[in-house]
């Protein structure tokens, strides 16, 4: 109890009652004894007491003190660290273990004393001066020591290792009815009309939560991005904050399947689609050269190492990034890099450039210049004018057509 409870706990008639100890008395009685070093041994019931009456003592001083004198402030302070002490004596830390594993959960204990902590299962402060906590290493669920057998919610992490999907209907409600009235998560009673609880949606799952397992946290809704390409935030139960958050940066959307017309509305999913394609085009440069192995250039995308994969796949954070223009710039530059080391500062990359068979005329021609076609039989490497202007096959296709049948007929006479 602090500053404010100290005066609101002291009653008024104390004023006009006499005292009988002195104000030097009362010093030594509640201030005076060492309670703020760490003694040796446990505690017994008599050291309580003490500091329950030095509290006390402590209280009465202050009101007898003039209001806002120094002497009044700095027993104020001594007030504080006795509560402090007191409360550490109640809830001792010793023995409290280092890791705990419950439901999943693996719960780390905390060396911080931070006090801008809030308990997810009780919803009170964490007061880290005082106080031991836990922090799950998994899903960065917080909570006091005392509380920490009380938890019911398991890991989110675990259902993002098992499950790695979104839920993609927007707002998917069901109705209070249907849950019976009472909370998705801990089954306490709820209403809308906040008695005996308020009853709060998460827009991300549609159901109604109690004021415990709901605060109002908010964040980006996946489904509310890919449909209407919407990023504003909204409020989200405890639960499925955690979950979006362990989400965000896991490439699980393939959008050409969810809503392959979003790209025909959204210019930067093209650009980037198409840089993309571009970078896995250079790959195959890359792994064949010792010189970008050393470089280690591919190591450039490794926060987004589906890049290097595939051209279909999107985390939410990718969407976000490609909204705000943040990736596209990064991936331009990056891009830009890539190119400049195959086509200017790498002979044998250069080497592996190609020549257009139809014209036979300009410069060395790479897969991922904007003027070129690639066949897809094939993989050579053409103008776009020449390759869709003329009429004929390929005529890399044509040799190698010529050569099996050639082989077909060596094999026969043989």
């Amino acid at each position: 109890m602090f500053c404010s409870e100290v005066y609101a706990e002291a009653k008024p008639e104390l004023f006009s009652v006499a005292r009988t100890h002195s104000l030097d008395r009362t010093m030594d009685l509640g201030l005076a004894e060492d309670h703020f070093s760490r003694p040796v041994g446990s505690f017994v019931a008599s050291d309580i007491e003490q500091l329950k009456l030095a509290i006390e003592e402590c209280k009465k001083l202050i009101l007898e003190l003039p209001e806002h004198s120094e002497r009044q402030k700095d027993t104020v302070v001594k007030l504080i660290h006795l509560r402090l002490k007191l409360q550490e004596l109640k809830d001792p830390e010793e023995d409290e273990p280092n890791l705990r594993i419950l439901l999943e959960h693996r719960f780390s204990k905390e060396k911080s004393k931070s006090v801008k902590q809030t308990c997810d299962k009780c919803s009170a402060i964490i007061w880290g001066l005082i106080q031991t906590w836990y922090t799950c290493t998994g899903c960065y669920y917080r909570c006091h020591s005392k509380c920490i057998n009380l938890i019911t919610k398991p890991c989110v992490r675990s259902k993002v290792s098992h499950q790695s999907e979104y839920e993609l209907s927007i707002c998917p409600e069901i109705g209070l009815d249907r849950q019976d009235y009472r909370c998705a998560e801990c089954r306490t009673p709820i209403s809308l009309r906040g008695v005996p609880s308020e009853a709060r949606q998460c827009d991300y799952t549609g159901q109604y939560y109690c004021s415990t397992c709901h605060w109002n946290d908010t964040a980006i809704i996946p489904a509310r991005v890919i449909h209407n390409w919407e990023f504003e935030p909204r409020k989200v139960c405890r639960s499925s904050m955690r979950y979006l958050a362990l989400m965000m940066s896991r490439p699980v959307l393939r959008l050409k399947e969810i809503n392959p017309l979003l790209f025909n509305f959204v210019e930067e999913l093209v650009e980037i689609r198409k840089l993309r394609q571009d970078i896995l085009l250079m790959k195959p440069y890359f792994i064949t050269c010792k010189e970008a192995m050393e470089a280690r250039l591919l190591l450039q995308l490794q926060d987004r190492q589906h890049f290097v994969e595939n051209d279909d796949m999107y985390s939410l954070q990718d969407l976000i990034d490609i909204s705000s223009g943040r990736l596209s710039c990064s991936l331009t530059e990056i891009h830009t890099t890539f190119a400049k080391h195959i086509k200017l500062d790498c002979e044998r990359c250069q080497a592996k450039g190609f020549v257009c068979e139809l014209c036979k005329k300009g410069d060395i021609l790479f897969p991922f210049d904007s003027h070129t076609s690639v066949c897809h039989d094939c993989s050579a490497v053409f103008h776009r004018d020449c390759y869709y202007d003329n009429s004929t096959t390929c005529p890399r296709c044509a040799r190698m057509t010529e050569r099996k049948q050639d082989d077909v007929s060596n094999v026969k006479e043989a």
